[in-house]
């Protein structure tokens, strides 16, 4: 019985400061990778508007002036101003508070619910497996932004609800990824001595199959966030997220489509801010997926 139990207590797995020196490793790794350096970058620079918001401009974003509509950018409006004299740099600014807060919230939501009915389907399997596997089969059969309008329209157009249809159409991605990490977990050896030393499920699953099996949902939510945005983007576009006034990137496109030709600054600062963050994400993830994935070293 001693020699069955003595691979748990010497498992470099539970091993707090091994675990410290792999992440540590990791970061080293993602160091030496100079677009990952220049997407988190990218990213930081985003947080730091959306917090110091306040601080970067003296300008309401939700200001209405009908003797400065539609002005070119110049010294006193750093990216002009729109159709109704709301000062574009700000509204920039203010927005992405929104893209950021929507970004984060939506994926973290899809994370614990995906991550829970993974953990469930790949842990205990047979007719469990079956029932989530078919639900995550059935959203996936649908396109997502189709998905994401169809809630919207049940729920109602929102900031909201657009966060909460995006975590919904998210979760099978990372329910299906934890879910596969589990099937490959749970037949270790260390897995199986727990069991004899009769650790209950729900311990054994919180502590030691869901944090080895953690890293590709790190990457794939790093990644997910850029898309969530676009997503929001898109809703906001469609008039299903934001609503008039809120300076989401997405509704200002919408509201300054009409101007494309004569005033193209209302469309340009918006969407390249829409670029520039979502390659941020998508340049930092990949670099982050090579830095963790055993198979990149």
């Amino acid at each position: 019985m001693k020699t069955v139990l003595q691979p748990v207590a010497d498992k470099p797995t539970f091993n707090k400061s091994t675990k410290k020196s792999l992440w540590l490793e990791a970061w080293k790794k993602l160091k030496k990778q100079r677009p990952a350096m220049v997407g988190l970058g990218i990213v930081l620079v985003f947080v730091l508007m959306g917090i110091l918001a306040p601080v970067l401009t003296s300008q309401p974003y939700d200001g209405f002036n009908p003797q400065k509509t539609l002005i070119s950018p110049n010294a006193d409006h750093w990216f002009g101003t729109d159709d109704q004299g709301r000062d574009i740099y700000t509204r920039i600014i203010y927005g992405a508070r929104i893209s950021l807060w929507i970004g984060f919230f939506s994926v973290i939501g899809s994370i614990i619910v995906g991550s829970f009915l993974g953990l469930i389907a790949g842990y205990y399997g047979k007719w469990l497996d079956t029932i989530i596997s078919r639900f995550f089969d059935i959203m996936l059969a649908f396109p997502s932004i189709l998905l994401a309008i169809a809630i919207v329209a049940i729920l109602g157009p929102s900031l909201f609800n657009a966060l909460v249809a995006i975590a919904i159409i998210n979760i099978p991605t990372y329910g299906r990824l934890i879910r596969s990490r589990v099937l490959s977990v749970k037949e270790e050896e260390y897995i199986a001595a727990a069991k004899i030393t009769g650790m209950s499920d729900r311990r054994l699953l919180f502590q030691h199959v869901l944090p080895n099996s953690i890293t590709p949902i790190i990457v794939q939510g790093t990644l997910g966030i850029a898309t969530a945005i676009l997503e929001a983007a898109a809703l906001g576009f469609l008039g299903l997220g934001a609503q008039p006034g809120e300076p989401e990137w997405g509704k200002m496109l919408a509201d300054s489509r009409q101007f494309i030709t004569s005033a193209p600054w209302t469309l340009l600062f918006p969407g390249f801010a829409i670029m520039l963050i979502v390659l941020g994400f998508n340049m930092f993830g990949d670099g982050l997926r090579d830095a963790l994935d055993p198979k990149m070293k």
